[in-house]
């Protein structure tokens, strides 16, 4: 039996460019790591892309996107990925693009590549001075003991140590040049020298804002997908100090803010099914969220659910009362109410299909 069938089948003109890239190399039998290192994305947004295009193209698994690229063209057989079909070829085919040569990956266990080869980055605490440094700000020796050993400082002023070994893993081939320049405030990033996935994700958030204010939402969720794709579970795992454990938690606020933003707007644009499966899986992981709550409330009552509305409620008050000892917020007896009288401009439902 065929894995898959051409007839009547959505061609892959209907992907994204990244998509048919990640096509292309799946076709070529790459794997997600290769890919990720080929495209200079990662390994998680591969993951996702792949996803996606099994759903556009209606296609089983894996093996089916295989045949589907030979079948389409993206591919031809013992010539690897053509490029008139493709756009830009895996790296590992095709010139190397300009740009960072050095990539590094905060939104998960910190990691950094050089050219897809991925870079040893030395123990714990030599990572949590590089992370110190992602954000794009400049770090003095001070900043950098206080942040990466907190009130148990070493006994010697190890970072020039860390930051001369660092900048001797992320040098660009044999240039002298280094990633991480030091001046009158300390250490920081070379710009435009490294792509670091963090920068990446706060443009997206900035795009996400721009075009949430021109009414186009259909973009903005495509964006927000795009910024959550991003990220990887466990992130800066390990990584000792108040920095690293601030950043975590500033991090996942800020894949958490993404999230809620991404399915607001699934709401408002009638795609309620989407929305309501990603929002009981959020619930579940922050029980005691309430704003996400209420946004599964409104999405079950806009969905006929009136009934599975009110439970949700009752099981967040039940929690918050067994865990913080507090009763819900007004903000969530004000969404119950409004269920309850089927006050559906006072929930944002106005215009909306039940």
């Amino acid at each position: 039996m065929p894995t898959t069938a051409t007839t009547g089948r959505p061609t892959a003109t209907v992907l994204r460019d990244q998509e048919r890239q990640v096509l292309s190399a799946v076709g070529c039998g790459l794997r997600d790591d290769e890919i990720a290192a080929a495209l200079a994305i990662p390994e998680d947004a591969v993951a996702g892309h792949l996803a996606r295009i099994l759903v556009k193209l209606r296609l089983r698994d894996r093996a089916a996107a295989i045949v589907h690229a030979f079948d389409c063209g993206l591919v031809v057989p013992g010539r690897g990925p053509r490029t008139q079909t493709a756009g830009r070829l895996p790296r590992t085919a095709a010139a190397r693009a300009p740009g960072p040569k050095v990539r590094i990956s905060v939104l998960g266990p910190l990691r950094a590549w050089q050219d897809g080869r991925p870079l040893d980055l030395g123990h714990l605490r030599q990572q949590a001075v590089l992370a110190a440094l992602c954000g794009g700000w400049t770090r003095s020796q001070q900043e950098l003991l206080d942040g990466v050993w907190g009130v148990e400082p070493p006994g010697a002023n190890v970072v020039p140590v860390y930051i001369y070994r660092l900048r001797k893993t992320l040098r660009i081939g044999d240039s002298p040049d280094s990633v991480i320049a030091y001046e009158p405030r300390g250490y920081r990033l070379v710009s435009g020298a490294v792509d670091v996935d963090m920068a990446r994700m706060e443009k997206l958030v900035t795009d996400i804002g721009t075009a949430d204010r021109a009414g186009e939402l259909t973009e903005a969720v495509r964006l927000c997908s795009q910024a959550l794709g991003l990220f990887g579970r466990d992130l800066l795992a390990g990584l000792p100090g108040p920095f690293a454990e601030l950043e975590r938690e500033r991090l996942t606020e800020r894949r958490l803010t993404i999230v809620q933003r991404k399915l607001e707007w699934q709401l408002r644009l009638g795609q309620r099914s989407e929305a309501i499966a990603e929002l009981f899986a959020l619930s579940a992981a922050y029980p005691l969220n309430e704003p996400v709550a209420a946004m599964l409330m409104r999405a079950l009552y806009s969905s006929g659910r009136q009934a599975d509305a009110l439970i949700v409620f009752d099981r967040a008050r039940r929690r918050l009362a067994e865990d913080l000892g507090v009763s819900p917020s007004r903000m969530l007896l004000r969404t119950r109410h409004r269920i309850l009288r089927g006050d559906e401009a006072g929930l944002g439902l106005t215009g909306t299909t039940r």
